[in-house]
């Protein structure tokens, strides 16, 4: 697995080309017709050590992109979660259910979210294009960070 890297600051986010990006930070690896989906580096790195998750949703629910599917509370942030895009939940993953902190420990394996088959996965970027998308929204993270609210998932 190959990696483009982002930097935040002194920070490497690297994102690994082997899957497509949503806006929201996460990313989406396809298994047949479901896509596995977890926090990129760069979610990651904002959220720090996550502590809390809950999902609002049951597997099997239609998903609009954008809804609301749950909420996440980190050393740094509580922020509610939202469907990268449209389609059917499949599964959450468990582990995380009883233990989030997977996510830190292992953000591109066993700490992805949930699984999904979706309506289309076109609003879903490539690599280099998240890399782009993340240098436009690096400004405003950096106003985040410094005591802004934290809105970035």
């Amino acid at each position: 697995m190959s990696d483009l890297v982002f930097m935040m600051g002194q920070y490497e986010a690297h994102i690994p080309t082997d899957r497509r990006y949503a806006k929201n930070h996460m990313w989406a690896r396809p298994d047949g017709v479901v896509h596995r989906f977890g926090f990129t580096a760069y979610a990651e790195r904002m959220l720090r050590d996550v502590y809390f998750l809950e999902w609002y949703v049951d597997p099997g629910t239609l998903l609009e992109a954008q809804q609301a599917i749950g909420e996440i509370e980190s050393k740094k942030a509580e922020s509610q979660l939202f469907a990268p895009a449209g389609g059917r939940l499949v599964q959450w993953n468990e582990a995380l259910m009883y233990d989030p902190s997977g996510i830190n420990r292992d953000k591109y394996g066993e700490g992805w979210l949930f699984a999904m088959e979706l309506a289309s996965s076109e609003t879903l970027l490539e690599a280099a294009a998240y890399v782009d998308h993340l240098a436009t929204v690096w400004e405003l993270t950096q106003r985040t960070i410094k005591g802004d609210s934290c809105k970035l998932i």
